[in-house]
């Protein structure tokens, strides 16, 4: 009775957030991506192409885009947004595109763009791309797709470089490093491919990377995680990095949303989910947001991994693995996000770029932050679909 009290309590001296108004937020963020993108391959005066859009390239973060615009359809209803990743999608596996792009990429043309399509050779070239491409061929199962998808699978279940005890890394055999964003980068795909194809085999190995990672990883005393581990020395980074941290629980929050509920680890998995949520809330600024670098205030406030932890402690919530009291951190986030950090047009504003690993912490604090940049979209509108969800379950 009195938990109960208490949350009333805290959801009386809440800042009101009505619930149209999150989704009318989060559609003038993917209206303006839908304004400033193209489908286009143009082809340079020296005969090689290039893809002419950002948002069109094949890159995790696209992948991250592509998933939550799929979501963004299936919450308005409105085609616009499904059509986006169909053509995103569909662009990579039409014939003249892929023959233009194949032949530059066997001349050796490391274009940034679409290499990444047909190389395959770590967890960035084929995770969050692929787990967009599960959930687009729901809508257009075309064999092309399906046998693209179990290259993937195959790909990562069976021949991405792991540490002796199964832990996927990367480097070279004598510099093995594990990155906590890879956790994102395999269980995107692993999650969604597992429940779709019904695949008991990625969702085993979903799990254990998510327990050897946070073994690997976790800070005993803060709770937080580092951005990496180095095998050799068997020693961990100096860097609490905000996105990292919000790869991570991201992908954790998949796979609870995924696995299913008999499967014999799942308690272990929603602990961890429980004490990485406990821990990351203590490090909430005043205003909502998280910083660049979790445990340094003079870092500045970023905006990817506070839409990524507003992403799953609202889904948290929702699904109920989190108590009520975390409302406050949700919603304190999602205003800290939307009251200072979208533009007029709808473009984000301080989201790091992508960031490898480093033994130097002033690199972390040094990272640009470039107006709207990827690496914060798809995180920011599937938060803003999930808070929506929050508040029409509380009647807001």
């Amino acid at each position: 009775m009195r938990k109960t009290l208490f949350s009333l309590a805290i959801l009386a001296t809440l800042p009101y957030i009505n619930a149209s108004n999150e989704l009318s937020i989060v559609e003038k963020v993917a209206n303006y991506i839908l304004r400033d993108h193209n489908h286009q391959l143009e082809i340079r005066e020296d005969g090689t192409c290039k893809i002419s859009s950002y948002y069109q390239e094949w890159r995790y973060v696209n992948g991250v885009l592509n998933l939550s615009m799929m979501d963004l359809y299936r919450i308005t209803g409105n085609d616009k947004y499904r059509d986006f990743a169909r053509d995103n999608l569909a662009f990579f596996f039409n014939k003249n595109n892929q023959n233009l792009m194949r032949k530059d990429y066997e001349k050796g043309i490391k274009n940034t763009g679409y290499y990444r399509f047909f190389s395959m050779k770590s967890l960035d070239d084929c995770g969050a791309m692929g787990a967009a491409l599960v959930e687009l061929s729901k809508f257009y199962p075309y064999k092309e797709y399906t046998a693209y998808l179990k290259k993937i699978a195959d790909y990562i279940l069976h021949k991405e470089k792991r540490l002796p005890d199964g832990t996927l890394c990367r480097g070279n055999d004598d510099n093995l490093t594990v990155w906590l964003d890879d956790l994102y980068m395999s269980l995107s795909f692993l999650t969604h491919y597992g429940t779709a194809y019904q695949d008991t085999e990625c969702f085993d190995c979903a799990a254990q990377q998510v327990i050897q990672f946070d073994s690997l990883l976790s800070d005993k005393t803060s709770g937080l995680y580092y951005h990496c581990y180095y095998h050799k020395t068997h020693e961990q980074g100096v860097a609490h990095w905000g996105r990292a941290n919000g790869w991570g629980l991201y992908a954790q929050t998949l796979l609870l949303s995924t696995i299913p509920e008999n499967h014999p680890l799942r308690g272990r998995l929603l602990q961890i989910f429980r004490r990485a949520v406990r821990s990351i809330s203590r490090f909430q600024d005043k205003n909502g947001m998280w910083h660049q670098l979790l445990d340094k205030e003079d870092s500045y406030q970023e905006t990817s991994c506070t839409a990524m932890f507003t992403y799953c402690i609202a889904h948290g919530i929702n699904k109920g693995w989190l108590e009520q009291e975390y409302l406050s951190v949700v919603k304190r986030a999602w205003n800290g996000i939307t009251s200072s950090y979208i533009t007029e047009k709808g473009e984000l504003k301080n989201v790091c770029v992508g960031t490898g690993i480093s033994y130097d912490l002033p690199f972390y604090y040094e990272r640009p932050t470039p107006l709207n940049d990827a690496h914060g979209l798809g995180p920011f509108i599937q938060a803003g679909i999930e808070v929506y969800k929050l508040s029409e379950k509380q009647g807001n």
